[in-house]
């Protein structure tokens, strides 16, 4: 009777915890790829950098998969989107939300969430117009001779997909380093690069 007992319990628990890791993963759509876009051309003759963000538009999972994937994701050839040096890939994206800190897993197409922390004010500092943006990735890496060109990449890739969006980002230093490292649990040789915002652009005419 007590075996019966326990194992019930165990398996209670087992499933409790199951139900906890579940929910601590997000798997995201996958990107369409099939679409239509201005020339390459055209976007870098458009991109530019955007500040003022409308708070009152979210940005849906489908769009945003096909950031974190224009950012950092898996090619059809087996490859990042990015070219990394000695092809390491060593470097990291998060997504900062209200409702916590994800890790972007490109080999699964998922979110993992790593902490129930909302670290978006970390990055605001003394630009608290990145409140309203409703996407925050923040680009980590373990090399410090190439993690901030492997950024780069990961970010103009970003902006020429937010362009073809019609999408507003800027990419930003003033953010809480310390912070940030602490928040987003990284080891003693990662560190923190640079934080990208994106959203939709707020419509100053609009008298809001």
């Amino acid at each position: 009777m007590k075996k019966t007992i326990f194992s019930t319990l165990l398996a209670a628990t087992l499933g409790i915890g199951a139900s906890v890791n579940a929910a601590e993963i997000k798997k995201l759509p996958q990107p369409d790829l099939t679409q239509s876009t201005p020339s390459l051309m055209e976007l870098l003759n458009t991109r530019q950098s955007e500040r003022v963000y409308d708070k009152n538009k979210k940005i849906d999972d489908q769009i945003l998969s096909e950031i974190l994937w224009a950012a950092y994701g898996m090619n059809k050839n087996g490859k990042r989107t990015i070219a990394t040096a000695r092809n390491e890939q060593n470097m990291k994206v998060f997504l900062l939300q209200e409702n916590g800190i994800w890790l972007y897993n490109a080999k699964e197409n998922q979110l993992e969430k790593i902490s129930d922390e909302n670290a978006i004010g970390y990055t605001a500092e003394q630009q608290k117009f990145v409140l309203d943006a409703p996407v925050h990735l923040v680009y980590t890496s373990s090399d410090s001779h190439w993690g901030h060109d492997h950024a780069g990449s990961a970010y103009q890739n970003v902006y020429l997909y937010a362009t073809a969006k019609g999408l507003a980002t800027v990419i930003r230093g003033l953010v809480d380093f310390d912070a940030l490292h602490k928040a987003l649990k990284l080891e003693d040789n990662e560190f923190v690069i640079v934080h990208q915002p994106i959203g939709y652009a707020k419509d100053i005419n609009s008298g809001e």
